[in-house]
């Protein structure tokens, strides 16, 4: 008595799958017939149910009664041909699993400058051991752990991702980024196929330089300054240095930027070369702010970062004075004390750049690093403040216009100025790593 089909689970042992089984059945009338083959065992006291395709045999030392109910051992085949029943299928073989390749590089090249802000990246296509169909993912970040961050510049990434992109019949597979990534920045990028079930490994990770390009809007302005064009109004005699930033040739030269809205509480930074001790001057300035147009030097919203020059008290000082809204009232300028000022001299080296930083808000601050924005700190000054910084128009300077204090207390020839920085955020921390290494 075999053939029949029963209820149950499946396991498996050498080519083909059983399971072995009590089962009590409740008193049926048996015979020898084997049209009994073709008669459904109840569901009633079964182990294993789930499955409805295998076969089962009653072994052979069962007592068939008609008036009992009995125990017998069922042996379960899954997947077996059962004659009695007309089946004739086989079983079914695992899908094979592909082992892709990673694919290739093929542009940009390394660390190229891009002249974009959307570039098209481009792999050689992977290969894999199996026919199928590939899909890739590409992955840009300006990290090298290619972690999520967010740019602090609204409108541009410092991250994608995408995947889905179908391979390309040419032996290449090409991505198009689809908003603008944040500009003046390293970024680091790689791609990986997918094919079926499999994803391969990634590709080597690529460098690429975004392009360089300043902006200035409601609440920020970026200025790199090294490719032949500023966002701001150049004043005086001034020079573009390729590859370095803009040069003021003497000390009547500055940079204007209006900004577009009041910036109460920010930052104002960026990379100088060209500062150099024992120059001429007086309370020569590095950079400013002020409300309109009106005298430099008596303005009420006067904002002055001074690298003193030889004439100046003391002679090669770094100091600031920040009036926020009154040059006459003492509880509304800030600025150093005597004491920290004599002991704030600074040679200066023309070669080395300088990251200057001013901060203001509730506190007013000055922060310059030897060596760039990741250097060592060589001055860190600042005060808790009282009132509101509020000049309205808002004005920044690259050095400062000629007050009525003269051309002494004004910008400091031979300086070169680049990536610049001004906000009601803190500079975003990969923004102007495109320059990095360059200088």
């Amino acid at each position: 008595m075999h053939g029949c089909r029963v209820a149950t689970g499946t396991s498996s042992e050498a080519s083909a799958s059983y399971y072995a089984t009590r089962v009590t059945l409740p008193t049926l009338p048996f015979s020898s017939d084997t049209s009994l083959c073709s008669k459904e065992l109840p569901r009633e006291g079964t182990h294993g149910a789930g499955r409805d395709i295998p076969a089962y045999h009653i072994q052979e030392d069962a007592v068939l009664t008609q008036s009992k109910s009995i125990t017998v051992a069922v042996s379960v085949l899954v997947a077996a041909t059962c004659a009695a029943c007309g089946s004739d299928s086989q079983p079914t073989r695992p899908t094979p699993v592909a082992s892709v390749t990673a694919p290739a590089l093929d542009a940009p090249g390394s660390d190229e400058q891009l002249d974009t802000l959307r570039p098209t990246l481009v792999v050689r296509n992977a290969t894999a051991d199996q026919t199928g169909t590939r899909m890739y993912e590409f992955q840009i970040s300006d990290n090298t752990g290619f972690t999520a961050s967010t740019s602090g510049v609204p409108g541009l990434a410092s991250t994608v991702g995408k995947v889905g992109v179908p391979e390309g019949g040419n032996g290449k597979t090409s991505f198009t980024v689809e908003s603008d990534l944040q500009p003046t920045t390293l970024f680091y990028w790689r791609a990986r196929a997918v094919q079926g079930s499999s994803t391969g490994p990634w590709s080597a990770t690529g460098t690429f330089r975004s392009k360089l390009v300043g902006f200035l809007r409601a609440g920020e302005l970026y200025d790199p300054l090294i490719h032949g064009e500023t966002v701001g109004q150049l004043v005086g005699s001034t020079t573009f240095i390729p590859g370095k930033g803009l040069q003021l040739n003497t000390g009547t030269s500055y940079v204007k930027y209006l900004l577009p809205q009041t910036i109460t509480s920010g930052e104002f930074s960026m990379d100088i070369e060209g500062l150099r001790g024992n120059a001429p001057g007086d309370k020569a300035k590095v950079m400013g702010m002020q409300e309109g147009q009106d005298d430099f030097i008596t303005n009420r919203y006067r904002v002055d970062i001074q690298y003193r020059g030889t004439t100046g008290f003391p002679p090669n000082a770094i100091t600031f004075r920040a009036l926020y809204g009154s040059g006459e009232d003492l509880d509304l300028r800030f600025e150093p004390s005597t004491a920290t000022r004599m002991a704030s001299v600074f040679l200066l080296n023309p070669t080395t750049t300088y990251h200057w930083k001013t901060t203001w808000g509730p506190e007013f601050r000055v922060v310059v690093r030897d060596g760039g924005i990741t250097g060592n700190t060589i001055y860190n000054q600042g005060m808790g403040t009282k009132g509101t910084y509020a000049p309205n128009p808002h004005y920044a300077y690259l050095g400062a216009p000629v007050g009525r204090s003269g051309t002494e207390s004004a910008s400091i020839a031979g300086t070169i100025y680049r990536n610049v920085w001004l906000s009601n955020r803190p500079r975003p921390a990969s923004l102007g790593s495109a320059l990095r290494g360059r200088f």
